[in-house]
């Protein structure tokens, strides 16, 4: 059995907990949360960050670990150039054609079409790289609607 990676979260300060979709992943040990900007992010060599626009995520990857930012559209543009500035990473996106269930309001949105929820993202990243996804949706609310809309695809 192939030996993961713990997955990286850096979580921006202000995220709105009661809307994160990551809720209840912090206590498992296969992730560390780290908040930003207050945060010292551990060695992150041999991982790759999810991004958009970025070469799409294979199996190949497999090898790497997983490194996602969590905020609003709003921060992550800010966390991305922190992270550009002081990381050398390689940066991953999710293949094309999946939708988010998660109901959007925010105008700043670069690509509304393409940006899955976090919790939605790790999940079609570990679908992808061939990691468990037992318990990974479980507290997310809209699960069902998620995995109906992109059955064709996982």
């Amino acid at each position: 059995m192939q030996v993961f990676k713990p997955t990286v979260i850096l979580r921006h300060r202000l995220e709105n907990l009661k809307k994160c979709s990551l809720r209840g992943l912090e206590q498992r040990k296969d992730f560390s949360f780290f908040s930003y900007p207050q945060a010292t992010l551990p060695d992150l060599s041999g991982y790759v960050m999810l991004a958009l626009g970025a070469p799409p995520l294979t199996r190949a990857d497999a090898e790497h670990g997983l490194f996602l930012l969590d905020a609003t559209w709003r921060y992550a543009g800010k966390m991305s150039q922190f992270v550009d500035r002081h990381i050398t990473m390689e940066k991953r996106s999710i293949p094309e054609g999946f939708r988010t269930a998660y109901p959007r309001r925010q105008s700043d949105c670069p690509m509304p079409e393409a940006g899955l929820a976090s919790i939605e993202a790790l999940y079609v990243a570990y679908v992808v790289l061939g990691k468990d996804v037992t318990g990974l949706l479980d507290a997310y609310h809209w699960k069902e609607e998620f995995l109906a809309i992109n059955r064709h695809l996982l």
